[in-house]
Parts: C-alpha cells; sequence; structure tokens
C-alpha cells in the first residue's frame, strides 16, 4: 500500500517539476474556448456522459427481475485492484453476491467495473488479468537512458501507455460490448468516471449507452473511456477526446477519474425505487475500496522528497475518507444499506514492482479468502462512530 502512494507521489513530484521549470512548453492542441467548456458534443455520441451534479441514473424499477436492488462502487488504487477482483471471486462463491442494478467505476475498478457488470462468468476473465500482469503490461517507460527524462521535460507523461491500450483491447471485445448492451437494455447500468482537466470537473460516461450504441466507433471510444479513467496525470498522457461546439471541432483533455473521486455513485434512485416497487425492501450500497483507509502512521525523515511523498499520501488518504463519507451520508439520507470492504490495516505489501504479479496475486487471494465465507460489512466510515457518540456531528 505505501508502494502504491510512493509511486503516486512522485509522479505528482514530477508534474511540480515541470510546472516549475518548463510553464511555457507543451504539446499543440485545439482546446474548447472557456467560455463554451460545458458545450463540447462528440459527434454521433448523443447523451452518453454528464457532468457528475446534473446527472441521475434512468434505472427503471422492475425493468429486470433478475436484478437486485444494490449498486457496487469499485475505487481507483492501481495495482490494488486485484484485491477487489479476488473480493468479487470470492464473494460469488459465497453465494451472496447481488446481480447488481448499477456499477461505478474509477481507475483500477474501471478496469474491474465492465466485467464485474456482467457477472460471475467472467470472474475467471478478472482472476487472469489481475494476477499475470506485470508493470510493463501496464506502461512503457520512455526517454533519455529509459528514465522518462525527455517525456518529462518536453512531453506531457513519464510514460507511454500503449501497453494498456493493448490490454484493455484485451479486456473488452466486441461480444464483450454486447453483452453489455443486453443487461443495458434490461435496465442495468454501468458508469466510469473521468476528470475533465479544462473544466477541473467529474465526467460520468453511460458505459452501456455507449455499448447500445449504433456509432462504428462505439468499441473505440468504450475503451478509450477505460483508458482516460485510469490514466494517472504525469504518469500516462491525459487522453483527447474530439468534441464539437457550434459546429467547430475542439478536444478536450481527461485524465484519472481520482482526481476528482476515489468512488462515487448515486443514492437516491434506490429509495425512490423501493417506494414505487411498493415492495418492503431495503436497497444496498458496496463500495469495494481497493487500499487502506484506517491511518498508517510512520517516522517522516527531514529529507525534501521524502516529505513531499508523505504530504502526497497522507493527502490522498484524506481524499479517500471524505469520499467514503460522501457516499455514507447520501446512503443516510436515502434510507439505502451502506456497506464497504477495504485493505485490512496490517497488510503489508512486498512488491518488487509496481505491478508485481507475486504481489498481485498475494493480494487477489487475501480479497477471495476475505469474501468466500460471507464477509462482515462495515456499516459505517473509520472513526464515524466516535464522532457521533460525542454528538460532533448531526445524527438522524
Amino acid at each position: 500500500m505505501k508502494a502504491h502512494y510512493c509511486h503516486r507521489a512522485s509522479f505528482f513530484l514530477i508534474v511540480i517539476v515541470m510546472a516549475i521549470f518548463l510553464s511555457g512548453c507543451g504539446l499543440p492542441r485545439n482546446p474548447v474556448p472557456l467560455a463554451s467548456i460545458s458545450e463540447g458534443n462528440l459527434a454521433g455520441f448523443p447523451d452518453i456522459r454528464y457532468w457528475e451534479t446534473e446527472y441521475k441514473p434512468d434505472v427503471k424499477t422492475g425493468a429486470d427481475s433478475s436484478s437486485d436492488c444494490s449498486f457496487l462502487a469499485l475505487s481507483g488504487g492501481g495495482a490494488n485492484g486485484a484485491f477487489g477482483a479476488g473480493f468479487l471471486n470470492g464473494w460469488t462463491v459465497s453465494g451472496t453476491r447481488p446481480n447488481f442494478r448499477i456499477v461505478t467505476g474509477i481507475s483500477t475498478g474501471s478496469l474491474i467495473a465492465p466485467l464485474a457488470f456482467l457477472g460471475p462468468e467472467y470472474d475467471q476473465e478478472l482472476k487472469n488479468y489481475y494476477t499475470t500482469i506485470r508493470t510493463k503490461d501496464i506502461l512503457d517507460v520512455q526517454g533519455l537512458l529509459g528514465f522518462g527524462i525527455i517525456p518529462v521535460l518536453f512531453g506531457e507523461s513519464y510514460a507511454s501507455t500503449k501497453p494498456l491500450q493493448k490490454l484493455i483491447a484485451e479486456l473488452v471485445t466486441e461480444d464483450t460490448l454486447t453483452a453489455i448492451s443486453q443487461e443495458h437494455a434490461k435496465g442495468r447500468r454501468l458508469y466510469i468516471g473521468t476528470t475533465n482537466l479544462d473544466a477541473q470537473r467529474f465526467v460520468i460516461w453511460d458505459m452501456g449507452a455507449i455499448a447500445s450504441s449504433s456509432n462504428p466507433d462505439s468499441l473505440k471510444l468504450f475503451q478509450k473511456v477505460m483508458l482516460a479513467s485510469a490514466s494517472i496525470p504525469g504518469a500516462f498522457p491525459p487522453v483527447r477526446f474530439d468534441v464539437e461546439v457550434n459546429s467547430k471541432k475542439y478536444d478536450e483533455m481527461h485524465v484519472d477519474g481520482g482526481v476528482i473521486t476515489e468512488v462515487f455513485g448515486f443514492g437516491e434512485l434506490f429509495s425512490e425505487q423501493a417506494k414505487t416497487s411498493g415492495q418492503a425492501r431495503v436497497c444496498s450500497i458496496y463500495v469495494i475500496r481497493n487500499g487502506k483507509l484506517d491511518t498508517e502512521s510512520e517516522q517522516v525523515p527531514r529529507r525534501v522528497i521524502k516529505i513531499a511523498i508523505r504530504s502526497f499520501s497522507t493527502l490522498m488518504k484524506a481524499h479517500s475518507w471524505g469520499d467514503i463519507f460522501r457516499l455514507y451520508f447520501i446512503a443516510e439520507e436515502n434510507n439505502v444499506e451502506f456497506n464497504y470492504v477495504s485493505l485490512p490495516h496490517d497488510y503489508e505489501s512486498h512488491g518488487k514492482e509496481m505491478f508485481d504479479p507475486v504481489e498481485m496475486k498475494r493480494l487477489f487471494d487475501l480479497g477471495f479468502d476475505m469474501a468466500k465465507d460471507g464477509y462482515k460489512w462495515n456499516k459505517i466510515p473509520p472513526g464515524l462512530g466516535d464522532l457521533k457518540e460525542e454528538k460532533w456531528l448531526w445524527t438522524p
């Protein structure tokens, strides 16, 4: 876990160096005018993406009698996604895994989400991808002496995502797209989040709507959105989408959805479903956090790099807390049962590289073992119980 934060902190420092020393440099692009920043549309793909604050899923009650009134939200976490993949596999074995009405994914969660959405028959595929890949299967460091110096100084990223693009193309094929489209037609929904850098806003992509489109580029767009959601800024180049505003062509720059939120979901529609269906049932949201939520104490040396890395890891930790708290209060407000799981506090990574197959197999097995015999879900975010008891927070 610490290794994961260290890698992200290193990329963050690279971005800072670029900003300080090369603020005047950059590759050419044709961005949307600031006055029209919210008006870009993808030609041939209407109604397939939304700003987070403007969207409520159009899930239809009773459209799919086999689907549960349940919601799965998959977080980011890089190689730690192996934990989530393992947990889903173990959940299937336990016999208690719902047929989720909605699935959302961010970053590594966006790579898991399509297969999690399609159900247990794709468990083996999830296992294969999250226990066999190496760093070279995700990124290709380029530049002077192989350390990415030239791209960092004069480009837009530390590494190329060509290996990740290949992996995504293997993960989502025409057959996968057809299967997702069929589930979308039943009223189930799959969403992936990206960050629009120019707008500094979170974008929700309706992946089922993309899969159901008659546009011949639907598979290409589907894969491109997954790539954007997993593109850590500084490490990977941003993904550019060609858009139109008033019949003029521009481009948008999108990166990892985790820049804004590590996990996302919706609460109000489930309480509405329960009311309109006339059934006395409790709807549930399940959050798989591919990382730790507890604090991790560490004695920090008086060295600038160590201080910067520790500060960034703390920032990411606070980011995660805020996301989990937000979903918890959405659930509370809408009478939805809240559940989450995260990496255990005592788990220590022994990975020798960013994506180490041995370590990822260990993570997968951990998630599998936690879920296979029936996991006792966490019902409130860490520390919230104490705050409620001390009446620091309003409680319903």
